[in-house]
């Protein structure tokens, strides 16, 4: 399987090379892509270089245009998938079907992968994307557990990636528009969920307060670590009490179930993590490699190696294993 790493800056990128990675996915510094915050992704020069770089090193670039385009603003999304094949880019990662039909005509060669924010997660979603628009693999939301995507495998033309570590969402992918309330920006049209422009953190006697668009997100105690503020992790107050409403701060690792999602005939694994730093890329590649080279040797992971990667020091299986079933 396919080891796909983030990259956020051309720094990480090269680490996550270093450390092991198939295959590199990052984005341009602008609204095209979902991870659209100030200081992270490329520009074209950047781009360019990073391609050249990871060629000479026998890893490819996938270049993520996964946001849906406003009508008043089409050719910036356009010129997003021009300059991407210009630069020589291995595939793009498109979750607007707009997007996808102008890069299939316009650059008939270009390899295409469906996003995981088009939440494409049956057989008859995915046939459509391969199809009409020849796309050659998708990355499934997460969503499915390992039996369901064995099936979808089973059933499909095109390969298949899934997420094996990194952010879970509350959402499925693509549909999320919780910070868009509180900010009036989202992930899937501007590319950013909870923006730092919108975030404050005010000291107050029970602790460290956070808040998102003027909105008290969570409260930390004062020996409590503060953790970012986004709608769908904060802690609230109803009738059945305080807590996490929505979703507990964890991370998805799958490192456990890497043997049957080989089985399940998945061609790819996708960290998430472009908005993380040079340690974690590092880090969180490296571990993976390991994993997979015992997996091929018969050997075993660590399965705890992780941990102070992972949101809230905790990790899940997420819907790869349905335990509320």
């Amino acid at each position: 399987m396919e080891l796909i790493c983030p990259a956020g800056t051309p720094s990480a990128l090269k680490s996550a090379i270093e450390a092991g990675a198939d295959a590199i996915y990052c984005g341009f510094n602008d609204e095209t892509n979902a991870r659209n915050f100030p200081g992270l992704n490329f520009s074209r020069s950047e781009l360019s270089e990073a391609i050249t770089f990871a060629h000479g090193r026998g890893v490819k670039i996938l270049v993520a245009i996964n946001t849906f385009p406003r009508a008043s603003a089409l050719e910036l999304w356009q010129r997003a998938v021009d300059d991407a094949v210009k630069a020589g880019a291995d595939a793009l990662i498109l979750a607007d079907i707009g997007l996808m039909d102008y890069a299939a005509r316009r650059h008939p060669g270009q390899r295409l992968h469906v996003s995981v924010q088009a939440a494409a997660a049956n057989p008859d979603a995915i046939a459509y994307y391969v199809e009409t628009f020849g796309a050659q693999r998708v990355v499934l939301p997460r969503v499915l557990s390992v039996p369901e995507i064995a099936a979808i495998t089973r059933e499909v033309s095109c390969e298949t990636e899934v997420f094996v570590f990194g952010g879970l969402c509350v959402m499925a992918e693509g549909r999320c528009s919780l910070s868009s309330y509180a900010t009036a920006k989202s992930p899937n049209m501007q590319g950013v969920c909870s923006p730092a422009s919108h975030v404050a953190y005010a000291q107050t006697a029970q602790g460290v307060s956070s808040r998102l668009g003027g909105f008290t997100i969570n409260q930390f105690a004062p020996d409590e670590p503060a953790g970012y503020p986004t709608l769908c992790k904060g802690r609230f107050s109803t009738e059945l009490g305080a807590g996490y409403i929505f979703e507990d701060p964890v991370s998805l690792d799958a490192t456990r179930l890497l043997s049957g999602l080989r089985d399940a005939r998945v061609s790819a694994l996708k960290i998430e993590g472009r908005q993380r730093g040079r340690a974690y890329v590092e880090s969180v590649v490296r571990h993976f490699r390991h994993a997979l080279t015992a997996l091929e040797t018969g050997g075993e992971a660590d399965v705890t190696r992780l941990k102070p990667f992972t949101e809230g020091q905790a990790s899940t299986l997420g819907a790869y294993r349905k335990t509320w079933r």
